[in-house]
């Protein structure tokens, strides 16, 4: 019991892992499929990613040691699933599901009924597809057993066994089945007619623009990181990488960089692209008001936890400023204060970037 709770949490943080990774092409996305962001969908993505991740805990893992292992064998009687019920209800009658080999076919069942009902739900596929998606998946799976994972084994550390290929799709078509009490209209991820339509600009939705922000310069700066340091060990520089310094100086250069090309030469930030913002008008210069649109958003924050220190406090004091100026700006925040520009969404028609702002600039936000 205690090796499957551990592998339960495997699944979930495997899951949140690839869902953080995801995030910010999963809003941009949305906002051009769907012409929003929805919490709710968002988190029927990752329940999905974690039924996958779960698939992969409870069917591949744990590894075993490589000089431990003992060769497993292999099932390809069709007859076997009906002989292992027949036989528990001749031992236990109504009880039968308590015993082990009727236990491990319903576990079998269970873990792919989730594969179809998301299959289902998430893509308005019927039975067919599930039926096919599982049978590939556990498939897949088997032949992972089969070959050792692909000859990192010198054999097979678990047998294949044809009644899970017969279980893992009977409970992907289960799931399928399941899901036919969602709504038609809550199935599928079709783009939806008015989402080339402007939106409000909630205050909400310039939160996620900054979450975007902060997120995706977060996994450019250590994808950079490890790139450098992996490249540092590769040229036989073992004292650089055991120092750090270098690959901490490019990890925080790089998203400061790339931010600062984007808002240049777009007017935007990456989260201001990925929900559809645009900042517009103001008295200043185009130039200067992109640059001081970058200095007063994600920018500004990149550069203060670049320096050393103290800095790291005012970095704190400058993110928080930030989120309550959203709401007390009618939603321009300091970028839009520093930069003298009004935020508005991308769909609505271009503007002059040197226009002033009109008197009710904030309105509507």
């Amino acid at each position: 019991m205690e090796d499957r709770i551990i592998l339960a949490v495997l699944a979930i943080t495997l899951g949140v892992v690839v869902g953080v990774l995801v995030f910010v092409p999963f809003v941009a996305l949305s906002f051009r499929r769907r012409g929003g962001f929805g919490v709710g969908r968002f988190l029927l993505w990752g329940a999905a990613l974690v039924a996958v991740m779960a698939i992969w805990t409870y069917t591949l893992l744990p590894l075993p040691d490589p000089d431990a292992i003992r060769c497993a064998g292999v099932n390809v009687d069709v007859t076997a699933l009906a002989a292992d019920v027949r036989g528990a209800l001749a031992r236990r009658g109504g009880a039968a599901a308590t015993d082990p080999a009727v236990a491990q076919l319903l576990l079998n069942v269970l873990l792919f009924v989730p594969l179809g009902f998301f299959i289902r739900v998430l893509s308005d596929r019927g039975v067919v597809t599930a039926l096919v998606v599982g049978f590939a998946v556990s498939a897949f799976v088997e032949v992972t057993q089969l070959t050792g994972v692909w000859g990192l084994y010198p054999c097979a550390y678990r047998v294949f066994d044809v009644d899970d290929l017969l279980t893992n799709t009977l409970g992907a078509v289960l799931g399928s089945l399941l899901a036919l009490g969602v709504p038609r209209r809550l199935r599928g991820s079709p783009r939806l007619p008015d989402a080339d339509e402007p939106q409000p600009v909630t205050r909400g939705r310039r939160l996620l623009a900054m979450v975007c922000d902060g997120l995706a310069a977060w996994l450019l700066s250590l994808s950079v990181v490890v790139v450098v340091q992996l490249t540092l060990y590769l040229l036989g520089a073992e004292a650089a990488v055991q120092d750090g310094s270098a690959a901490s100086l490019v990890g925080s250069a790089a998203p400061i960089a790339v931010w600062l090309v984007v808002t240049l030469a777009t007017g935007g930030t990456v989260g201001d692209h990925a929900v559809r913002l645009r900042f517009t008008g103001g008295p200043l210069p185009v130039g200067l008001a992109r640059a001081l649109r970058f200095l007063g958003g994600i920018g500004g924050w990149l550069l203060l936890i670049a320096l050393p220190g103290a800095w790291t406090f005012v970095a704190a004091v400058f993110a928080g400023l930030s989120v309550v100026l959203v709401f007390t700006t009618g939603g321009r925040g300091l970028p839009g204060l520093v930069s003298g520009q009004r935020v508005v969404d991308a769909r609505e028609p271009e503007e002059p970037d040197a226009a002033p702002p009109g008197p009710t600039s904030a309105s509507g936000i």
